[in-house]
């Protein structure tokens, strides 16, 4: 009998299904064929094949349906997902017990049909298909629908991976990482880590005023090692609810890698975190456009001037037209307002990327170099820096969590915050 991974779940409405910009985990390295009836499904299949979600996936387009998929597993092992198409004309039911007298054992099945109808979707459920998906169906139905089967309900939630860029370098990217992660930890209370990638100049140990003997390097140049227990021995506590996942920031080797070098990493801290910060380095290479395209989300870094725009727009187009079914990256300007400087205004980065900066951080030398030298964040050198709303804003965007944990107010907290401010 085809077997289930999931428990499924009551019949959905097409308004009741979630929005695009849902956190959807990504399929491991699984194998699926998908036999299709219409050109247009097969079309959002091969469209949800290039979506970064499955793109461990190892995904197969055949037409013909139920017939042609009970055909081809008469003398051939199964898949680990089939996806089967059924126009409603045929006898699904009497097709899927064909199915079911050819199918290897802990294959999962995914019926794509056009009958909404709730007594057909239990006897699909009671005959052991995993989900049925309503035609017709877009690209991310279709990558919901193969990513959901290997989330359980009761295993702990994937984390979300978020990427920070500087569309130049030297804009300030690691610093705002930085503090934006201090504030998801701090603001949002999400447990969250923050991963170092420039491994020869990486400044998130300074940071955050850590030294600590392991970091990210041993993970990468020992592959076989990494697992869950490897890599809670390399974080570095920085706080109750923030990790730093620390660059070893030595010239003693090279830092070349292959494409996948931090595939590894990234999967052992999505199973453990739910929420990793990724301080991507300013430079183009297989494994930097890897990480970026794979991430959840995604914010650039841009300074006010020509370059920066440039860069910023290329960079923007790129990750928009490599992740369709995503929302578009997010791109705040740091380092606004530098005395006597011609700026390009934040009018004109809109106009130009056809996007509105999360927000614009004006140039204040003395507090953000004092917070440098210091290793402490913006929070800690002035609770009440203008600064600190602009990262809760850039934190809530990123993690799509709208409410910041407060503190409960009373009749004397006017009174204690004048305290502290002396």
């Amino acid at each position: 009998m085809i077997s289930y991974a999931r428990q499924p779940q009551e019949e959905q409405s097409e308004a009741s299904r979630p929005p695009i910009e849902e956190h959807i985990a990504p399929a491991p390295r699984v194998s699926v064929q998908a036999f299709c009836e219409t050109v247009e499904t097969a079309a959002a299949v091969q469209s949800a094949g290039e979506d970064r979600r499955l793109g461990k996936a190892h995904l197969k387009i055949q037409m013909g349906g139920m017939a042609a998929a009970v055909e081809a597993y008469r003398s051939a092992p199964t898949p680990n997902v089939i996806v089967l198409e059924s126009d409603g004309r045929n006898d699904l039911l009497g097709g899927l017990d064909h199915l079911a007298t050819v199918c290897d054992a802990g294959t999962r099945v995914v019926v794509i049909g056009r009958i909404n109808d709730v007594m057909l979707y239990r006897e699909l459920v009671r005959r052991g298909v995993s989900d049925y998906v309503l035609a017709p169906v877009g690209a991310i139905d279709v990558v919901r629908s193969i990513c959901n089967l290997f989330s359980a309900p009761e295993a702990k939630a994937v984390g979300r991976i978020i990427a920070v860029v500087g569309a130049k370098g030297g804009v300030g990217a690691s610093t705002i990482a930085h503090n934006v992660a201090w504030a998801i930890a701090r603001d949002l209370a999400m447990d969250a880590v923050v991963a170092d990638l420039d491994l020869a100049f990486g400044t998130a140990g300074l940071d955050y005023n850590q030294d600590p003997p392991q970091g990210i390097a041993d993970a990468v140049f020992s592959p076989d090692r990494v697992d869950t227990a490897f890599i809670d021995r390399l974080l570095s506590k920085c706080t109750d609810h923030l990790s730093l996942l620390a660059a070893p920031a030595t010239l003693d080797r090279v830092y070349d890698f292959g494409t996948e070098a931090f595939d590894a990493v990234f999967d052992t801290l999505r199973s453990t975190m739910p929420c990793i910060v990724l301080d991507v380095p300013h430079q183009w290479s297989g494994w930097t456009k890897r990480a970026l395209i794979g991430a959840d989300d995604i914010l650039i870094v841009a300074s006010p001037d020509l370059a920066n725009l440039r860069n910023a727009k290329n960079l923007f187009d790129l990750l928009k037209a490599a992740r369709p079914n995503d929302r578009p990256p997010l791109y705040c300007l740091n380092q606004v307002g530098v005395p006597k400087r011609p700026e390009i205004a934040a009018a004109e980065f809109a106009k130009a990327i056809e996007s509105q900066p999360v927000v614009s951080i004006p140039f204040e030398p003395q507090i953000f170099g004092s917070a440098a030298n210091n290793g402490q964040m913006i929070a800690e050198i002035s609770a009440n820096h203008r600064s600190i709303e602009m990262f809760l804003q850039i934190a809530q965007r990123l993690t799509g969590r709208s409410e910041t944990k407060k503190q409960k107010s009373s009749l004397l907290s006017p009174l204690i915050e004048k305290l502290r401010g002396k």
